[in-house]
């Protein structure tokens, strides 16, 4: 069958082509795409091409697919997984795959989010990659996969217990976390996630910073402060940019005392350093955005590593067990990853979106395979309203949502393109 999909030759090249896609083995899946979200990461493999660890080698002659932040619904089973799945229903796919480098959307040439059909392979499905979800929006299971990736986050953090060797993980109940570079969409997503954990579970103070005031008001308006004193947490915005002396002003905020986790949402080496310094007593930092430089680095305090157990760690991904609790806090309405998306687009704009992905202002591009569409601004729908009438119904949706991307909003333009689910 004949498919539509976004292609990466190499370093600073996709295309969008229209290809055909072998027959289906018997011990294969056709997934259908309706949505996926663009990420950062992607942009990362689109700029190194074959320098990236998971891309092949022979990209330039063999392509692959991009994105790997997406669902649909399961188009047609192979027989030796016909007692397994059903043709219909809807799907997720854990993009970290066990024991293996290789995933999609860098690795496989049918198989990847930007396309409005790919296979998933026996292997993969071996490996238990193809989820069931029986929720009925797309846009939340694309959405599921930056959480899955905060939450394993989160579930690498660790600390430590006097007179003992155990190893307590996840961030420390009651104490201080700070989001350093926050208020972009990963840095939303985990401050919601934060407030969704049990109260036995959840810091006392969250502190989130960022640099750009605009990204600040947002931020606070989508979490605001009440909202997280309702969960008994103290939230705190800081434009650090205004700080003369950035690292007093965050101690300050703590009494001086520092803060148990450190996140770092944006590989700036500044923004390490200073994660670093600010360490409490048996602290850890996790360095969560990933850099494109291999040669990346920063100074860290040794002394503090000896004797105050200081941690740095990475963490990229998460298990199969973060997906499933992200699935399962999005559909029963703990978690909101709305407030992540700032813009929709269709097919025709993925490769030039994810190309320029850092120079586009906002949170999250969510794309649907299915339709031509422009990247487009939730904020813009209103003005483009006046003379297109999708974006005056979108716009009706999502200012009754709190000016948010939402299940209705998703409807109204599935359902503008005839779109067959």
């Amino acid at each position: 069958m004949k498919v539509k999909g976004v292609r990466l030759y190499g370093a600073d090249d996709l295309r969008t082509e229209e290809f055909e896609l072998p027959p289906l083995k018997d011990d294969e899946i056709l997934l259908r795409i309706i949505s996926d979200s663009l990420c950062m990461s992607t942009w990362k493999e689109s700029r190194l091409g074959a320098d990236h660890i998971r891309v092949p080698n022979d990209v330039s002659r063999n392509p692959i697919i991009t994105g790997h932040e997406f669902s649909g619904i399961i188009a047609k089973v192979g027989k030796k997984w016909k007692d397994e799945y059903t043709e219909g229903e809807h799907f997720a796919v854990l993009p970290g795959i066990p024991g293996y480098m290789g995933a999609p959307g860098y690795s496989f040439p049918y198989f990847g989010g930007d396309m409005t059909y790919c296979i998933i392979p026996n292997d993969i499905i071996e490996k238990g990659c193809l989820l069931h979800y029986s929720g009925s929006s797309f846009y939340e299971v694309s959405m599921a996969e930056p959480i899955y990736c905060i939450i394993g986050g989160f579930n690498s953090n660790y600390h430590t217990t006097d007179q003992s060797y155990e190893k307590p993980i996840g961030v420390r109940p009651g104490g201080n976390t700070i989001i350093l570079g926050g208020c972009g969409p990963m840095g939303l997503g985990a401050v919601s996630y934060a407030l969704a954990l049990g109260t036995d579970k959840r810091p006392g103070r969250i502190v989130v910073t960022d640099v750009n005031e605009e990204r600040l008001n947002r931020a606070e308006v989508v979490i605001s402060k009440e909202t997280a004193a309702e969960k008994g947490v103290e939230l705190l915005y800081v434009n650090t940019a205004e700080c003369t002396a950035e690292l007093d002003v965050l101690m300050e905020l703590t009494n001086g005392y520092g803060y148990d986790d450190v996140f770092v949402f944006a590989p700036i080496r500044s923004l390490a350093e200073t994660g670093n310094k600010i360490l409490a007593m048996d602290g850890c930092m996790n360095l969560f955005a990933g850099p494109a430089d291999k040669n990346f680095c920063a100074e860290i305090n040794l002394y503090d590593c000896h004797y105050k157990r200081t941690k740095i760690i990475g963490s990229s991904g998460g298990s199969k067990q973060d997906l499933l609790d992200a699935l399962d806090l999005i559909s029963n309405g703990k978690l909101d990853p709305s407030l992540m998306i700032t813009h929709i687009g269709g097919i025709d704009a993925i490769a030039d979106a994810t190309l320029n992905l850092p120079k586009i202002p906002g949170g999250k591009k969510l794309m649907y395979l299915p339709i031509d569409l422009p990247l487009t601004a939730i904020v813009d729908f209103r003005a483009k309203g006046k003379d297109n009438e999708l974006f005056r119904m979108l716009a009706d949706s999502c200012e009754s949502h709190n000016g948010l991307w939402n299940p209705e909003a998703e409807k109204i333009l599935l359902n503008y393109y005839n779109i067959d689910l």
